[in-house]
């Protein structure tokens, strides 16, 4: 399991412009000490797209981090939680290139999953070359984006062939040069220009070049649809891996490897949920080849003194997180955030109470966080809280300038929200006494906290920065050193940093203790942390927003009045 202390969560460039600059950071007097791990996200590694989980390769990016970077967080006291993004690869990974060049003489050409092999037998041939499964089948995919879960790859033999892809895509096209247009047969000085603002249409509109429309030169479609496609047009994308390969398994155990001698302590398994995969199943949380993979990776991880958290949404009724608790993982806490946010909008704790119950009857390890990369969660509280006030949240959220996630069905029609994306300080209406409470109730929470920099620095929505790349950017911003010294001047950030050195130093909390939840009238909440002869009690108002902290140790009872801006 994981022993306590509490996790920093950013990317290596969220608080200056590279890891060199947060370690600076995590130096500063304010700050050292209070954590005990540091979770970097995966643009630590070479990657090229969703801001690091396409992962190219798991050496470090050299823009970003080197091994003295991460020494230097080592000599901090700080042990490093890092992701494998156990699902996928990006287009551009060597194995995945390896196999553009060399199709199927390549030796990862069962590394990935071929679509159309896959689902041979069990549905038709589209007349754009790819199976559709039959209805039943179709049925249970879980979709996370519109369409089908396919990326369309050329193949150096000159066919086309479609690649499971889960997650994002990105198909761009790159204009040619004159002088190649006229290379084909059939172009001409006389029809290069014209030809040329059609390719450059598509690729400023984002059109797929074999959806364009070449007016009076249709009849050099062909030959500029294929020159384009296999020649000027970029592929990215997260390619499904196929864990039924050997070879898959092998970069698995490479990969341990190689994260244990960056000092690794804890491994977030990103996206496990999605790697079984089998006709007539759901390809999410497949059971029982999603415990018989977790289990192999396990026993991967024990060989390098690893500790796994994987990572999982779904609702609470479903009881996944039950079941994974049970299996002996520590489970993420994706309940908590939105828990605390209608605890502090609706004025009573009623349904945190009924999940911090939970957590102590069943014995769990968890790690709770308020804000992270993704999104506010919002689909794990089904069974924690009804409809309708999920419904009022999302509401609340989105018009505090939050942008709603959703899942998809087949048809590509939207049929479930899943998340939102926020800021939590925005989530909260970017007022500092909310935002100060529910830190102090996490920080009292049976959990192993997670810090999210811009949660801790009051970070408010960069809607700017959705409208250009989409809607988690939200919450992502980058603070240069100076805008983090700026914002340490804040009392909403002093007061935070004031509440974790009190959670990270004082003995009541931890391995040994125990907790105590009562609650009182409507609004009134306490929290008591026992050990020895130590206890820290949290005494909450959500109808004021005000909370006291009393502790007490061999020296006699002191209170903190820290609910005061």
């Amino acid at each position: 399991m994981i022993p306590n202390g509490i996790i920093f969560n950013a990317y290596p460039d969220s608080c200056g412009q590279n890891l060199s600059g947060l370690v600076d950071l995590l130096q500063i007097d304010e700050i050292n000490g209070i954590f005990r791990y540091c979770y970097l996200l995966p643009s630590l590694f070479q990657s090229d797209m969703d801001r690091g989980f396409s992962v190219i390769s798991y050496d470090l990016n050299a823009q970003m981090a080197s091994r003295e970077d991460l020494e230097a967080l080592g000599e901090l006291g700080l042990e490093l939680k890092l992701d494998l993004v156990l699902n996928h690869l990006s287009v551009q990974s060597p194995q995945f290139q390896d196999l553009l060049e060399k199709g199927d003489e390549s030796p990862y050409v069962d590394a990935f999953i071929d679509w159309n092999k896959f689902w041979d037998g069990f549905g038709e041939m589209s007349e754009k070359g790819y199976v559709i499964p039959d209805k039943r089948y179709l049925d249970k995919l879980f979709m996370r984006k519109p369409g089908l879960p396919i990326l369309r790859i050329p193949f150096p033999d000159g066919s086309y062939r479609f690649y499971w892809n889960t997650f994002y895509q990105s198909v761009s096209i790159i204009p040619p040069e004159e002088d190649e247009l006229i290379a084909l047969e059939g172009v001409d000085k006389s029809n290069t220009s014209a030809l040329l603002a059609v390719i450059r249409s598509a690729a400023d509109t984002g059109t797929p070049i074999s959806g364009t429309d070449f007016g009076t030169y249709s009849e050099l479609r062909d030959e500029i649809v294929t020159f384009v496609e296999r020649q000027h047009t970029e592929y990215q994308g997260q390619m499904d891996l196929n864990a039924q390969s050997d070879t898959v398994w092998r970069f698995y155990r490479d990969t341990f490897s190689k994260l244990a001698g960056y000092g690794t302590r804890i491994v977030r398994l990103d996206a496990f949920a999605y790697l079984h995969k089998e006709v007539d199943s759901s390809n999410f949380f497949n059971e029982p080849g999603t415990w018989e993979y977790l289990a192999k990776i396990r026993e991967i991880a024990d060989e390098h003194s690893i500790v796994l958290l994987p990572e999982i949404h779904s609702r609470h009724e479903e009881n996944i997180h039950g079941k994974l608790a049970e299996a002996g993982y520590p489970i993420y806490d994706f309940f908590f955030p939105g828990l605390v946010i209608d605890a502090i909008e609706s004025g009573s704790a009623e349904r945190l109470i009924t999940w911090i119950s939970e957590i102590q009857s069943q014995g769990y390890t968890t790690v709770s966080m308020l804000g992270c990369h993704d999104g506010i969660p919002v689909l794990d509280m089904k069974g924690l809280l009804g409809n309708d006030r999920i419904e009022g949240l999302i509401d609340l959220i989105t018009h505090r300038g939050g942008r709603v996630k959703a899942l998809y069905g087949p048809d590509g029609k939207r049929i479930a929200y899943y998340q939102v994306n926020a800021t939590f300080f925005s989530a909260l209406g970017e007022n500092e006494e909310k935002m100060l409470l529910a830190r102090a109730i996490q920080l009292f929470m049976p959990s192993i906290p997670q810090v999210w920099y811009l949660d801790l620095f009051a970070g408010a929505n960069d809607t700017q920065a959705a409208d250009l790349g989409g809607h988690k950017e939200i919450n992502r911003t980058n603070l240069s050193s100076e805008d983090v010294r700026n914002r340490m001047a804040l009392p909403v950030v002093r007061k935070q940093l004031e509440l974790l050195r009190f959670r990270a130093e004082f003995p009541a909390f931890g391995d040994g203790s125990s907790l105590v939840v009562n609650s009182g009238e409507t609004g009134r909440l306490v929290m008591t942390w026992v050990k020895d002869n130590c206890s820290a009690s949290l005494g909450v108002d959500l109808t004021s927003m005000n909370f006291r902290i009393e502790y007490s140790d061999e020296s006699g009872q002191r209170e903190l009045l820290l609910g005061v801006l």
